[in-house]
């Protein structure tokens, strides 16, 4: 009797072990979520202050006491993510939220450009035609990027994978949102400095530069994607080798790249003092989608996917990762057919699945991954 109490015993202790693991394991994650939620809305004011602190970066001001108006811009970023959250907590979906990250770029700039100009007119201003053209450009690219999301949300039967395991938890999906508020304040943050900024000056070759080098990286990232869609059509099981897909693997990213930091560029003629934190803006952009979300994961899959497949080790070895750059001349085994010397090149097969629809298994593989907002990847 003796013997089988201890076993009882020792079987209740170790399952209140397991129970007590568990439990702390949640909650610190739990913190940790939270920790990121408050680190998220800390960093978009400290920002904001830094670029439109009182005589250092020249800025619009609501009153004295409560500082620059862009530090209201990154502020409001976040809250309209929590105010989009409440429901999408509470009905578990995911639904909203790429689409709710483009209207959050829309608000945020043409409310800071319309606050802007009503300021100009009490100071019989005129000179409104840099924030103008820059705020209608950003609103243009939002409108193409949620109607893109969207379409494909849709496709998705509005499912993410990402968020199949923080959808249950309350600080780790207010977190996911919170996150998506800096996303879009950091991406913002050059247009945002032009819309909130006291003085302006006559247009000059640095806005011409910038707007032209906006509508390259737009046009790049619009082709590409196009011509990712049609090809996807086709549902050959391979990846993209088509078009612009022929010089670069990520061809969007890079058109993604060059859109900020054309509107960067736009700005340089006016930057004074703390406004140069604006390059943050492309910066943010460049390392999230080359070094944290984008091609890294992007190019996991495909190895996944297709790393034994020769015609695939050839096409990774031939096509720049970001940079649409003529191929390379390669001479090795993945240009032979076969080990028996044949010499013949072998074809380069010109396909590729949508990585923006991925497979369950994929799908599975990415709820591993940090969840990231804006342009998803």
């Amino acid at each position: 009797g003796d013997r089988y109490y201890g076993v009882f015993i020792g079987r209740i202790l170790r399952r209140s072990v397991l129970l007590s693991l568990g439990a702390f394991a949640a909650m610190q994650n739990t913190v940790i979520a939270i920790a990121a939620s408050l680190t998220s809305l800390a960093v978009a004011l400290g920002i904001a202050y830094a670029a439109g602190y009182p005589g250092v970066g020249n800025q619009l001001a609501g009153s004295a006491a409560v500082g620059p108006v862009i530090a209201y811009a990154a502020g409001f970023a976040v809250v309209i993510q929590w105010i989009v959250f409440v429901p999408a907590y509470i009905y578990q979906t995911e639904t909203y939220y790429d689409l709710t990250g483009s209207i959050t770029y829309v608000i945020i700039t043409l409310g800071t450009l319309i606050y802007r100009m009503a300021y100009s007119n009490r100071l019989e201003q005129t000179s409104n035609i840099r924030p103008i053209v820059s705020s209608v450009l950003v609103v243009i690219w939002a409108a193409r990027l949620g109607s893109f999301l969207v379409r494909r949300i849709h496709r998705a039967g509005g499912k993410d994978g990402r968020f199949d395991k923080i959808k249950p938890s309350f600080a780790a999906f207010l977190a996911a949102w919170t996150i998506q508020g800096l996303w879009v304040f950091l991406t913002l943050l050059s247009v945002l400095i032009l819309n909130t900024t006291v003085e302006d000056k006559e247009l000059q070759w640095s806005d011409y530069l910038g707007w032209c080098v906006w509508l390259v990286g737009f046009s790049l990232e619009v082709i590409s994607d196009n011509q990712k869609s049609q090809f996807n059509e086709l549902r050959t099981g391979k990846w993209v080798e088509v078009g612009l897909w022929k010089y670069s693997r990520h061809p969007n990213y890079f058109g993604e790249i060059i859109i900020w930091v054309g509107q960067w560029i736009v700005g340089t003629s006016i930057y004074t003092g703390g406004q140069w934190v604006s390059v943050l803006s492309p910066l943010f952009v460049t390392l999230l989608l080359t070094k944290i979300t984008g091609i890294p994961m992007l190019e996991k899959r495909a190895d996944e996917k297709w790393g034994t497949d020769p015609d695939y080790q050839r096409y990774k070895k031939v096509v720049s990762v970001l940079l649409p750059l003529p191929r390379r001349v390669i001479s090795d085994a993945y240009n032979l057919h076969s080990s028996g010397g044949d010499t013949t090149p072998a074809p380069v097969s010109p396909t590729r699945v949508d990585f923006d629809e991925p497979t369950p298994a994929q799908n599975s593989q990415a709820a591993n991954s940090s969840v990231t907002a804006g342009r998803n990847p």
